[in-house]
């Protein structure tokens, strides 16, 4: 018993001295402003946020297109795209709540019903009356529950990679696992390693080639920006799990374009079908040797595509 008790305590000893060697500060923004901000970053205060966004792009564009990110990411996942764009559209892309330089809700509330306040909020400010909606993975969610929300606020709508329906069985993040796995995942509060970053950046491109060190240093750090852990697993313990809109996706009228990686390990290609089947009238593209973030692969297919629809 005396060397049962022994083992155990030696056990906990090493996963403390463990946990203390690669324990993280969250890092406050004020560092990360001079980092990740450009001549383009702007801040608005809204909902108690200082919601970090760019606004680029042809101004006198009555209908602009809005684009959001996914988990754990940030308005530099469109960084490309935009730059396509931007010529012939006006497009604002934004750090939602809870992520990137805008960080946690003062509300501590992450579900649909509280992401459409948000937007009608930020489009309320801007002065916005019609949109497009360009959603990525949880922003696809994101982007369908407010098309349930204010159908008539947009004017259309794209889905990439985005969530919806039950899993299919895919490989998924590394990243993303550890925090769905309960206990465990409340060790991501202290400590968020580069290494286990880069490892879920790996399975969210094909081309794993692609990720580079400078986006696994950024997106380490936005991760452990003030805050934005703590939301992160409140999201993954399934703060979306309970709102109303959930499973509603064939009441969609919004005219949609879905676009989709054929080699998406997050959310499976299979899921374009069911998206096909439940918004009438969408259209979808799917792209070859792609995986869950084609505006980051093949930002130039992606452009094109939108512009097609949006034409």
């Amino acid at each position: 018993m005396k060397l049962a008790t022994k083992i155990i305590g030696g056990i906990f000893a090493l996963l403390f001295i463990l946990l203390f060697i690669i324990c993280e500060r969250d890092r406050p923004v004020s560092e990360l402003i001079p980092l990740y901000a450009n001549q383009d970053s702007r801040f608005m205060p809204i909902l108690g946020m200082k919601v970090h966004y760019r606004d680029e792009g042809v101004q006198s564009d009555s209908v602009p297109l809005i684009l959001l990110h996914g988990m754990s990411s940030s308005l530099n996942t469109w960084d490309s795209v935009a730059m396509g764009l931007k010529s012939a559209r006006r497009v604002i892309s934004l750090d939602l709540p809870g992520f990137g330089l805008t960080g946690p809700s003062p509300e501590n509330t992450y579900n649909f019903d509280y992401y459409s306040k948000f937007i009608d909020s930020f489009t309320t400010r801007l002065r916005i009356k019609r949109f497009i909606l360009v959603g990525n993975s949880m922003g696809g969610a994101i982007s369908w529950n407010y098309a349930l929300h204010n159908p008539k606020g947009l004017a259309k709508m794209i889905l990439i990679d985005a969530a919806g329906y039950p899993k299919k069985g895919e490989s998924g993040s590394l990243g993303f696992k550890i925090a769905s796995t309960p206990v465990i995942n409340n060790l991501l509060l202290y400590a968020t390693p580069k290494s286990l970053v880069r490892k879920s950046l790996e399975t969210i491109y094909f081309d794993q080639n692609r990720v580079t060190d400078a986006q696994v240093e950024r997106f380490h750090d936005v991760a452990i920006r003030e805050g934005n852990r703590a939301v992160a697993l409140e999201i993954f313990k399934g703060s979306f799990g309970t709102t109303k809109n959930k499973g509603q996706i064939n009441q969609v009228k919004t005219h949609t374009l879905i676009l989709w990686g054929d080699k998406d390990n997050v959310i499976s290609v299979e899921n374009v079908a069911l998206f096909k089947r439940d918004i009438l009238g969408s259209r979808a593209e799917i792209y070859q040797n792609v995986g869950h973030v084609p505006m980051e692969e093949v930002p130039g297919k992606v452009t094109a595509s939108i512009l097609n629809f949006v034409r």
